[in-house]
């Protein structure tokens, strides 16, 4: 068989796999995501609720000004104003539909008077004082399949919002004992500790994620702040295993879950 046979046949394996997913994710947003103290409709959100979501908003440090960057549908600035009674959340989302949607979730909940909800991209967010904390559940995918719809490959690609960006920006908005919040590819760690470095940024905690005690870490969580702290040692937890959450995944999300 020719180079061209093979080639062909693998991006039409890979255009029905984006369209499968996409039906996936059609038929979740039709009924939203019911939490114990809010609800999340998502259907004009480019990304659905999903695991690294909840495991953010259940896990970020939180403070009194708490900034959510890309927020979506609003789930972590919803779990992050439930988390810290104290706080007032803003969060930023440049695709409209999904900023008035997440406005939306936060009026319909019991924190709305304390989540403000901005349709604006990072580089054009300026405010009259520091955060203490910021959470973002960033784009991941910098060499991958991009994918026919322009939101979702928006939501998906670190084009939007590269490394650098989000951590200069970061960088701005934050006190200096603030910490940003992410979680990312494990694999990503190499280019988040070169662009820390640069802009003069430390990590202070992490959390590695695996699916099954048999593979190597999927997914990271971390703290970063612009000051270094001692730093902790890494943890390596298993989020499922046989089909089963870990105890650590139950116990961090158990205000959450219904």
């Amino acid at each position: 068989m020719t180079k061209s046979f093979h080639c062909k046949n693998k991006r039409n394996y890979y255009k029905k796999r984006v369209a499968s997913l996409e039906h996936k994710e059609y038929k979740a947003s039709m009924s939203g995501f019911t939490f114990k103290q809010f609800t999340i409709e998502h259907d004009r959100c480019a990304m659905k609720v999903g695991t690294d979501g909840v495991l953010l908003g259940a896990w970020a440090q939180g403070g009194k000004r708490i900034l959510d960057i890309g927020t979506g549908s609003g789930l972590i600035a919803l779990m992050m104003a439930q988390r810290f009674p104290e706080a007032h959340v803003t969060g930023i989302e440049i695709d409209e539909s999904a900023a008035t949607q997440a406005k939306d979730n936060a009026a319909s909940s019991i924190y709305g008077n304390r989540i403000d909800i901005q349709n604006i991209s990072l580089q054009e967010f300026h405010t009259s004082g520091l955060f203490d904390s910021i959470t973002c559940n960033p784009p991941f995918f910098e060499e991958s399949l991009r994918c026919p719809d322009i939101k979702r490959d928006t939501a998906r690609h670190t084009e939007s919002l590269p490394y650098s960006t989000l951590l200069e920006h970061s960088h701005r908005l934050l006190t200096p004992v603030g910490t940003l919040n992410l979680i990312l590819p494990a694999s990503a760690l190499p280019r988040i500790e070169y662009e820390c470095a640069f802009a003069s940024m430390f990590i202070i905690r992490k959390v590695f994620i695996r699916t099954t005690g048999s593979k190597p870490p999927k997914r990271m969580l971390l703290s970063i702040s612009n000051k270094p702290t001692c730093q902790e040692e890494p943890i390596t937890v298993h989020l499922m295993d046989g089909g089963n959450r870990s105890e650590w995944y139950n116990r961090l999300t158990s205000e959450f879950y219904l």
